[in-house]
C-alpha cells in the first residue's frame, strides 16, 4: 500500500490491539470484503512480528470477520444476504429479550440516555454523516441492551454488531432520507417510558424487521449484480 492504514502499537496485548485495529478497518469499509491479509505486510505495519498478528487473524476468524483458506491465509469474509437474514434474526430475538429485561430494570437515566441518542442521529443525518449515522444507531441498540444490566447479552450484541456494521458500510446507508433512522427510534423510546412492554416489543421488532428488509435486499442486489457481470452478456441468436 502507498501510506500505511496500520499505526505502530505498544507491546502490551499485542494480539488484542491487533485485532482492535483490523476490526476497524473492516467495519470502516478501509479492508474491503475478500481483501487477503497479509501477515508479513501488516506485522511490518504494526511493528511487530508474525506470530502475534497471525494469533489476531485468528481471533477474527472466530468471530465470523475474517476467513482463513489452505495454503492462501486470511481474507476479510464476504457477506453474503442469507449471512444477514441470519444475523438480523438473531438480532430480532436477542434485542426482544434485552428490551423486555429493560422494561424492569432501566433507570431515568438511562432513559434520558436514550433520548439524547435519537437527537444526535438527527442532528447527524442534518449533516449529512451517513457513517457516522450508522455507528450512533448501533450505539442506541447497544444502550438498549446494556439497560437489560446483562454484560454476557451485550457482549453478544456487541459480536452482531460488528459483523452488520461490515455489511451496512458496503451498501453506504438504508434509507434514502437519513431522518427515517432517526424517527424509527422514537415509539422505541415512548414505549419504554410508558411501560408498555406489547408496544415496546412490537415498535422494536417492526424497527428491526424494516432493516433486515433493506439489507438483506440489498445485498441480494449486489450478488446478482456480481453474477451478472461474471456471467457477462447474452447473445441470443434468431
Amino acid at each position: 500500500m502507498a501510506e500505511s492504514m496500520f499505526s505502530e502499537i505498544s507491546t502490551t496485548d499485542l494480539v488484542t490491539q491487533i485485532s482492535r485495529q483490523i476490526t476497524e478497518a473492516i467495519v470502516t469499509g478501509r479492508l474491503k470484503p475478500g481483501a487477503r491479509l497479509t501477515e508479513l505486510q501488516l506485522s511490518r505495519e504494526f511493528g511487530t512480528s508474525r506470530a502475534p498478528v497471525r494469533e489476531a487473524a485468528r481471533l477474527l476468524e472466530s468471530q465470523g470477520l475474517v476467513v482463513f483458506s489452505p495454503r492462501r491465509g486470511f481474507f476479510v469474509r464476504t457477506l453474503t444476504a442469507v449471512d444477514l437474514r441470519d444475523i438480523y434474526e438473531l438480532r430480532i430475538g436477542l434485542e426482544l429479550h434485552a428490551a423486555s429485561l429493560a422494561l424492569e430494570r432501566i433507570g431515568q437515566a438511562e432513559v434520558a440516555g436514550l433520548e439524547r441518542q435519537i437527537e444526535k442521529l438527527y442532528r447527524l443525518a442534518d449533516a449529512g454523516s451517513a457513517e457516522s449515522q450508522i455507528f450512533e444507531d448501533f450505539a442506541f441498540h447497544r444502550m438498549l441492551c446494556a439497560a437489560s444490566h446483562n454484560a454476557r447479552l451485550v457482549k453478544v450484541y456487541d459480536e452482531l454488531a460488528t459483523e452488520m456494521r461490515a455489511g451496512i458500510t458496503l451498501i453506504g446507508k438504508l434509507y434514502d432520507d437519513p431522518h427515517r433512522i432517526a424517527k424509527t427510534h422514537e415509539p422505541i423510546v415512548a414505549a419504554l417510558k410508558r411501560s408498555d412492554r406489547k408496544e415496546l416489543l412490537g415498535a422494536l421488532r417492526d424497527h428491526i424487521t424494516v432493516a433486515q428488509e433493506a439489507v438483506v435486499a440489498l445485498f441480494h442486489g449486489i450478488e446478482k449484480d456480481a453474477t451478472d457481470a461474471q456471467n457477462g452478456p447474452i447473445w441470443h441468436c434468431g
